[in-house]
């Protein structure tokens, strides 16, 4: 089911339905995993998912298969995987980076737990690997680690200890700008020489960035989390996040969508008609066309969205995976399918 939402910049009062939100009932033993936390497509049309107990799971065509600690991973915790152009992968564990040849698994670990705890990979144009971890930024030359400080601005809003180190992406716009997503201290553009952080104090909702995205126009979307969710008073735990548009002359929100302004976003995907998908945490998805955004009842919180040759978008969530065809039609992706 879809609902179209017209686009207004004004402050209105929209309900979502967002806090009778309840996850739909699941059969979790039939489900990909219970949390599938991301999704690519390898040059050779395979699918992998990488889920946070479950190893790397990989859909070849015929066949679903789990790569796990049986199998040579060091981490049942996969949570991201990429291909070099020489058709080697790349998976990132809970226990540091695994270099996978198609036969193999070789594991490089970092220097500490927190270190290892892999949460992204990027490979930038100029061909430097980009490593996010639980530990700050890394980058990664096929065999060692080395640390890339960002410096911290200072912030006043809520910082939580464990996790403010935590890289939540790493993308490069077009003019080839490296952007780090920062578990407590916002967002930061690196230019190859400087730094220019991107704050609540600069009109984003929260300094807990999640997701960086770029469009066509240049414009950069950013996903934010509600930062007072690790306030220790449960009644205390209500405050900004969501979406944000940072275009040439301001950085904008989208008051009239209640989950854009006082949720969490975790996944912002442009496709290849560059439309915009924005996952929230209680209200589906939305896709924006440039002119409206329209809703997609997807009953779980999406961690990250891919598009297929054919159409489909496969979307990892924390609750199984799930598929929305060219139709528009949501459907939750079991162990046995539908695949097709």
């Amino acid at each position: 089911m879809k609902q179209i939402v017209p686009i207004l910049f004004l402050v209105l009062t929209f309900s979502c339905n967002s806090q009778d939100y309840k996850q739909k009932a699941r059969n979790s033993a039939n489900q990909i995993a219970e949390y599938v936390v991301n999704a690519f497509e390898d040059s050779k049309g395979n699918l992998w998912f990488g889920t946070l107990r479950e190893g790397m799971a990989m859909y070849d065509g015929k066949q679903l298969r789990y790569f796990t600690m049986a199998d040579g991973l060091p981490s049942n915790r996969a949570v991201g995987i990429i291909e070099n152009p020489n058709g080697t992968y790349w998976i990132g564990t809970g226990k540091g980076l695994v270099k996978y040849d198609g036969n193999s698994f070789f594991h490089f670990p970092n220097k500490d737990d927190a270190s290892s705890m892999i949460s992204n990979m990027f490979i930038d144009s100029k061909g430097i690997f980009w490593v996010g971890t639980w530990d700050g930024v890394y980058t990664f030359d096929g065999k060692d680690y080395k640390p890339f400080p960002i410096p911290l601005p200072a912030v006043e809003t809520m910082i939580n200890e464990d996790t403010k180190n935590w890289i939540k992406e790493i993308n490069e716009d077009a003019e080839g700008n490296i952007w780090f997503a920062q578990g407590g201290y916002g967002a930061c553009k690196y230019d190859g020489k400087n730094f220019t952080p991107v704050l609540v104090k600069d009109g984003l909702h929260s300094n807990s960035v999640t997701e960086i995205e770029f469009d066509k126009e240049g414009n950069i979307w950013f996903g934010t989390r509600v930062a007072e969710h690790d306030n220790p008073d449960p009644k205390m735990r209500k405050g900004k996040g969501g979406i944000n548009l940072l275009t040439k002359d301001s950085i904008i929100s989208f008051p009239v969508i209640t989950a854009f302004n006082e949720g969490d976003v975790y996944e912002i995907y442009i496709d290849s008609s560059e439309d915009v998908w924005i996952s929230t945490v209680r209200d589906g998805v939305y896709k924006y066309d440039g002119i409206e955004f329209i809703h997609y009842e997807v009953p779980v919180s999406i961690m990250k969205i891919i598009e297929n040759p054919k159409g489909n978008l496969w979307l990892a969530g924390a609750g199984g995976l799930y598929r929305i065809d060219p139709s528009g039609k949501v459907i939750n992706v079991q162990r046995s399918g539908p695949w097709n």
